[in-house]
């Protein structure tokens, strides 16, 4: 994940280099339900509107948050399915606030609504994520359901209104790319804290759809966008947060806008940019599915390093002898082809390994979601 908007108010205000941070444990995004009330075209988790068996129960998932606090894991992002269908959603919260962790609702936002929006309120969630893939019928489309748009921007108000920090989810595709600038507006008049562009990674749904990718043209059009969308809103004085996901590539883009538009602070965003690191599937990041499931990330379901029903998942994230977590955890990561020889590894790390998994067989080979020409990163 690249956060745009402190990498741009370095090259507006550059500040000194600090020692990168080193958190003991992974951020957590933790599909504690995959039922779901919609049937959308890119999930990953391939959620229906059916109860899954299997899932772990709320008293085991109690132990589960006791070991994830003394491994170190600062976040936990609370996802589904839709996770405001758990039964137990509101005391899962509780405790893991109570905890201290940092802790996202990541929903599809039509369950929001005036009947429980107070007590969504009363839970202190430190952000709540909401889904949108289009103005109207665009969304309506991917989400599969007539009226979702609408019941999902009803929440975004509902939380304004009741000052919870708020952000949209967008999915670039083929299908909505027209539609991302719209969101961007919707953005504004809406006064929403944070977007978040997440590229279509091929896993579930995704995985079956990856025809609808958007060209790579399209996704560095609608990069530049949003650097300049980002750009004008720090000039403005506004505070808003915009986040990409799921193409690493993003940070040597913004490293080749800068250069053309900053050129003078483009050697400190560099370093900067190679701080961070790029890819964190497997180390900084972590998933666990419904039935307790690890895997590196939420779109590695199709591989499974362990169970907590079986070991404690802090045991299972540190086991290097899968070959998978080896690799991930490797500095350099045993990549091929033209990741191998990208001049700007220490910024992407590698990019997302799922996407070369799922095209050809080999986690290490090239990334195909790399939008970035071949003399751009040689």
């Amino acid at each position: 994940m690249l956060r745009i908007t402190p990498y741009i108010q370095e090259l507006l205000n550059p500040t000194p280099l600090k020692p990168a941070r080193k958190p003991k444990g992974p951020v957590v995004i933790w599909n504690l339900i995959r039922r779901c009330n919609l049937m959308c075209k890119h999930c990953y988790s391939i959620s229906v509107d059916t109860d899954f068996p299997g899932e772990l129960s709320t008293d085991k998932i109690y132990t589960v948050m006791d070991d994830l606090k003394a491994f170190g894991v600062p976040v936990l992002i609370l996802s589904g399915g839709e996770p405001l269908m758990h039964k137990d959603i509101y005391t899962i919260s509780q405790r893991a606030k109570d905890m201290g962790f940092y802790v996202a609702l990541s929903t599809n936002g039509t369950l929001i609504n005036a009947d429980n929006i107070q007590q969504i309120a009363d839970m202190g969630y430190d952000y709540v994520g909401i889904s949108l893939d289009g103005i109207g019928k665009t969304h309506d489309q991917f989400r599969r359901q007539e009226g979702a748009f609408d019941a999902s921007l009803e929440a975004v108000r509902l939380c304004r209104q009741n000052n919870i920090k708020i952000g949209l989810r967008f999915t670039l595709t083929q299908d909505n790319q027209e539609q991302f600038p719209k969101m961007l507006e919707l953005l504004e008049t809406e006064e929403i804290d944070k977007f978040y562009l997440s590229h279509l990674n091929y896993g579930g749904r995704g995985n079956k759809n990856r025809k609808d990718d958007v060209y790579h043209q399209m996704t560095r059009q609608a990069m530049e966008k949003l650097f300049e969308t980002c750009l004008n809103t720090l000039r403005a004085g506004k505070t808003r947060e915009f986040v990409t996901g799921n193409n690493d590539a993003d940070g040597v883009f913004l490293l080749h806008w800068a250069k053309k538009h900053f050129p003078e602070q483009a050697a400190h965003l560099q370093a900067k940019l190679e701080q961070w690191g790029g890819n964190s599937s497997g180390v900084n990041i972590a998933n666990i599915d419904n039935l307790g499931t690890v895997h590196p990330d939420t779109f590695w379901w199709n591989y499974d390093l362990g169970n907590v029903q079986d070991r404690p998942f802090s045991e299972i994230w540190q086991d290097t002898s899968d070959p998978l977590m080896a690799g991930l955890k490797q500095n350099p990561r045993p990549l091929k082809g033209r990741c191998a020889s990208c001049k700007y590894l220490k910024i992407c790390g590698g990019n997302t390994r799922v996407r070369a998994y799922q095209v050809t067989g080999d986690a290490w080979n090239e990334d195909p979601g790399c939008y970035l020409s071949d003399e751009e990163v040689t």
